[in-house]
């Protein structure tokens, strides 16, 4: 884990500088002194919204497993995001399972599945929504086909999830020649984890929750777009709405590579990636990364910090669960 956090470190310094290489102070200060902070009230509205929603969304994801009230969920959800932001190495991950089996009798292994499985559908929502933007605005080579790339790997994850709720016991048995290398009680835990991370994709066999997961999950991230759209208006950036959707998806490529805590450097220099497509000046573009970072992680740290107290736990915690 050491030698990831270092890689992580080491990455996020390099996109560091290749985000302020050759710019202007002077520029980026102008960027700001620009900005018309009014428009930072409805950002907020939104992007607390958004996680109010997640929450509720992933309270459907649940609930073929367990019923947890709302104000748990988002308790549990801020919280669960704050250690993805501040915990190295993507260990973060595990806090909001991890907390949630405090909550309601579920297993870490299954409240693992429905994080899973929520991530899945982010993915294959978000690959739509590029799809549609792909056919509405000229994009880079790279961009098409790393949308294309993610979009294959994605669907396929997508049908071995639904191979496993389906047919669970064949799944089962195509790990039996694995698992009988190992030695029995560890071959009938392992057994015993992978079943109850299959429970945790039970929103597969209810067409109607799962249709429900599926639109709560387009407008999440139309609002997400939405956040961004405001942002540019606070810039006074003279932009089409379809360049909000694109730089999203630029950024969700960006901040999935792990690196420093908070995402620092890779999403300034996928921000200003995505805004160099539309002509925006690298130093506009660095004002607004900042600013957009600021913004984006100040809320996800305030909440978190609001309901850690009724959420506690430790590193050892989650290393514990992570090595178990």
């Amino acid at each position: 884990m050491n030698k990831k956090i270092v890689a992580g470190l080491a990455l996020s310094a390099a996109l560091v500088y290749l985000s302020v290489r050759g710019i202007q102070l002077r520029g980026v200060a102008d960027a700001f002194h620009a900005v018309r902070y009014g428009y930072l009230i409805p950002v907020l509205a939104v992007m607390i919204l958004m996680q109010v929603l997640r929450s509720v969304r992933w309270g459907l994801i649940l609930r073929p497993l367990v019923k947890i009230d709302q104000l748990s969920l988002f308790s549990v959800t801020s919280v669960g995001f704050l250690a993805i932001i501040a915990i190295p190495a993507r260990l973060g991950e595990l806090a909001r399972p991890y907390l949630i089996t405090k909550r309601g009798r579920i297993s870490m292994s299954a409240a693992l599945g429905t994080v899973f499985a929520e991530r899945v559908l982010d993915c294959l929502t978000v690959l739509v929504i590029a799809a549609f933007v792909i056919l509405a605005t000229e994009l880079p080579p790279w961009l098409i086909r790393s949308s294309i790339l993610f979009l294959g790997v994605t669907l396929a994850i997508f049908a071995v999830m639904v191979l496993m709720v389906f047919k669970r016991e064949a799944s089962l048995r195509l790990l039996a020649p694995l698992l009988g290398k190992l030695p029995p009680r560890y071959a009938s835990g392992v057994n015993r984890l992978v079943s109850h991370f299959i429970e945790g994709f039970g929103i597969m066999v209810d067409p109607a929750l799962l249709l429900s997961v599926t639109g709560l999950s387009i407008v999440i991230w139309f609002i997400d777009a939405l956040a961004i759209y405001l942002m540019f208006q606070a810039f006074g950036f003279q932009l089409p709405a379809v360049a909000a959707f694109v730089l999203m998806i630029v950024l969700i490529i960006g901040i999935a590579i792990p690196t420093a805590p908070g995402f620092i450097g890779n999403w300034h220099y996928f921000c200003i990636l995505g805004l160099g497509l539309f002509g925006v000046p690298k130093e506009e573009a660095l004002g607004f990364a900042i600013l957009y970072h600021v913004v984006s992680i100040g809320i996800v740290i305030v909440l978190g910090l609001l309901f850690l107290p009724f959420n506690r736990f430790s590193l050892k915690d989650l290393s514990r669960e992570a090595h178990s």
